[in-house]
């Protein structure tokens, strides 16, 4: 694997212009009131998995439209209020997981909250959550990106960008989490979504302090499936190979989930990762929603890696930037 993306001098610079729908901003206020006029309902199952240092539950709460959504929270069992807390999204194709799996965050005294992504979790580890809407789909080429992807209101992130906000609000519902300590986090497709909660958050009055945006998936979609035979980007150029008539519709669709668009109306302090020699989620896809980002930021560079990003090294920045901007 070989740099084939904007040398890093570039990269910096690199300040596309965004294709930004008139009506962005209306969409997904109404979007997400829509979704809201339906009880969060959240429910907290205390689960056993024999751990000695934190309490786990299993979570279910409404995310779009009222569709019920798992997810996991572990705290820590030794603990006071004013928790703080996080709330992390998973890479495509995987699901929740077990509590189990996520066990960092607790043990620095963080309130974890792991949102299973609807639909997903049977590529490389499992979920518990379906997806579904209220009208039929179009054909779609096999995978996500393409679900609904003719109709915005349709299009499949549509749910899951709005159940990932839902996921926040159930969050700062648990009682002894501190509503002005809460961030989010992602790798790929979660660190697209972190961009869309972090941008949609500011709709709803929701102050998030910190989002931390790993290699992120759903960033400048016409330079990805540009640049890059990499899924699943390629999922979108497969299926306009075949509807040689839908690119225009299909961009149109995509612009309203475009974490570039997001990037532009955050606020809360972030940090990213990138490998410059990612050929899932390029590099310049990623600086694009970085260049963009509205709110203090800093970025990692991982000049030799692919979409592995900083693995464990990364890791530890991250568990330094909550324990200077989330704990304290």
């Amino acid at each position: 694997m070989t740099l084939f993306d904007l040398p890093l001098s570039e990269l910096w610079k690199y300040l596309p212009e965004r294709e930004e729908p008139k009506d962005f901003d209306d969409f997904w206020k109404e979007t997400l009131e829509e979704s809201r006029k339906y009880p969060l309902d959240p429910v907290f199952e205390k689960v056993d998995f024999g751990l000695k240092l934190v309490e786990t539950y299993d979570v279910t709460f409404s995310g779009y439209k009222g569709q019920r959504i798992k997810a996991w929270l572990i705290v820590p069992k030794d603990r006071k209020d004013n928790l703080p807390g996080i709330v992390e999204y998973i890479g495509y194709g995987g699901g929740r997981s077990f509590a189990y799996d996520f066990l960092l965050w607790a043990n620095m005294g963080v309130a974890h909250l792991v949102m299973d992504t609807r639909g997903q979790g049977s590529s490389w580890s499992p979920g518990d959550t379906p997806d579904y809407d209220d009208a039929p789909f179009y054909p779609e080429y096999p995978g996500f990106m393409t679900r609904g992807i003719l109709d915005p209101k349709k299009y499949y992130y549509r749910r899951v960008f709005t159940d990932a906000v839902r996921a926040v609000e159930t969050l700062l519902s648990f009682p002894q989490v501190d509503k002005n300590r809460v961030g989010i986090t992602g790798g790929s497709q979660g660190g697209g979504i972190t961009l869309a909660v972090v941008g949609l958050s500011t709709y709803i009055g929701i102050d998030l302090k910190i989002a931390m945006p790993d290699v992120p998936f759903l960033c400048h979609y016409r330079r990805a499936v540009e640049i890059t035979d990499g899924y699943p980007y390629q999922e979108i150029v497969q299926y306009l190979k075949t509807h040689r008539d839908h690119e225009e519709q299909v961009f149109k669709t995509l612009s309203y989930f475009d974490g570039v668009n997001f990037s532009a109306r955050a606020k809360a302090k972030a940090l990213f990762s990138v490998g410059l020699m990612d050929m899932i989620c390029p590099p310049s896809t990623v600086f694009a929603a970085y260049n963009h980002y509205r709110g203090e930021k800093d970025i990692k560079i991982y000049p030799f890696n692919g979409h592995e990003g900083g693995g464990t090294f990364h890791t530890y920045e991250k568990m330094k930037f909550v324990k200077k901007y989330l704990i304290g």
